[in-house]
């Protein structure tokens, strides 16, 4: 309980930090965003410098981080100057579009790189050994955006057995009544199984192409961890004392090989929440990623430092409850 609380407490001095320098970052974008928002031809120079201290950006970089820093401690993200809504509005009517994404994406990549990395180590050499490490290669090697790409053309042009890619739900069909703001789960809510089907058939391709993206390193750790328990001592001593061979693999050979697995795990999480952004606006789906890429486009500050700091936030946390995991699989890591 104390190694928690003192990590929190740490956490306080990373997002200041995440605060800080995504506020300075903002303020050297090329472009200025009075310029853009006051586009109007007929604008003089005198409309454009009121649309800046309406902004308060005639103010000095230290007086508007101590404003921006003061709206934060009061839960206030900003307004998004391109939609003219709260950016904590925003955030919560686009976080559940990209933590359904995401979660969908991180179970299939463990649904199919443990099993993956853990046959290939048992039988090293062999042609699915070769397969794991071919699948690893593609993950590492290929952006997000050409996985994407290519699903969409083969799949949809060329097979048209996938949806048009387009966002979350067909345009002919109406949203679930809003419970958690996943859709799969609140059409079950709903008892709507059509709705339901048609949801997430939206999600398998972009779902696969962030799943190809966290396979690589799952699989190439599950096949490492494994290989290295299956050379041990006592999984020698395991097989002489004739133990079969189910309950060498699950029982000795699997729960020791996890540590290293599940701290993978937390780490591809978090890289994942990274991907989606550019996952996102190949598929036109209406998440937090893609309103941080627009908010880039439009010099909108606030949405972006607010998406900033939500990551680095849900980074903290992921972290934190692979610790907790990790401490529940082997008490001796947390001493």
């Amino acid at each position: 309980m104390t190694g928690i609380v003192l990590r929190l407490l740490s956490a306080i001095p990373t997002l200041f930090g995440v605060v800080l320098v995504t506020f300075l970052i903002t303020r050297v974008l090329p472009g200025d965003p009075a310029v853009f928002f006051a586009s109007n031809p007929s604008m003089t120079t005198q409309d454009i410098e009121a649309v800046r201290q309406s902004l308060g950006l005639d103010k000095p970089l230290p007086e508007q981080f101590l404003i921006y820093l003061g709206g934060l401690l009061h839960g206030d993200l900003g307004n998004s100057l391109s939609t003219g809504q709260k950016v904590v509005t925003e955030f919560a009517n686009r976080l559940p579009a990209s933590a359904e994404l995401t979660f969908l994406a991180f179970f299939i990549a463990i649904g199919v790189s443990l099993p993956l990395g853990i046959a290939a180590a048992l039988r090293p050499g062999s042609l699915i050994d070769h397969l794991s490490r071919v699948i690893a290669t593609l993950g590492v090697s290929m952006p997000t955006f050409v996985t994407g790409l290519l699903l969409i053309f083969f799949f949809y042009f060329v097979l048209g057995v996938a949806p048009e890619p387009i966002g979350r739900l067909d345009p002919f069909m109406f949203e679930p009544d809003r419970v958690t703001g996943l859709y799969t789960i609140d059409a079950l809510i709903a008892g709507d199984l059509e709705l339901f089907a048609a949801a997430l058939k939206q999600m398998i391709l972009p779902a696969v192409t962030m799943a190809l993206f966290a396979l690589a390193p799952l699989t190439r750790m599950a096949r490492a961890s494994m290989l290295e328990v299956l050379g041990s001592e006592f999984i020698r001593t395991a097989r002489a004392s004739g133990l079969s061979r189910r309950k060498i693999i699950m029982t000795y050979a699997f729960r020791n090989a996890l540590l290293p697995i599940v701290t993978t795990m937390g780490m591809t999480f978090s890289y994942m929440l990274g991907a989606n952004v550019l996952v996102e606006r190949v598929f036109s789906w209406p998440g937090v990623g893609a309103f941080a890429v627009d908010s880039i486009i439009n010099l909108d500050y606030a949405p972006l430092q607010g998406f900033m700091l939500v990551m680095a936030g849900i980074f903290i946390v992921v972290n934190l409850t692979t610790d907790v995991v990790v401490a529940l699989i082997d008490p001796r890591a947390s001493r």
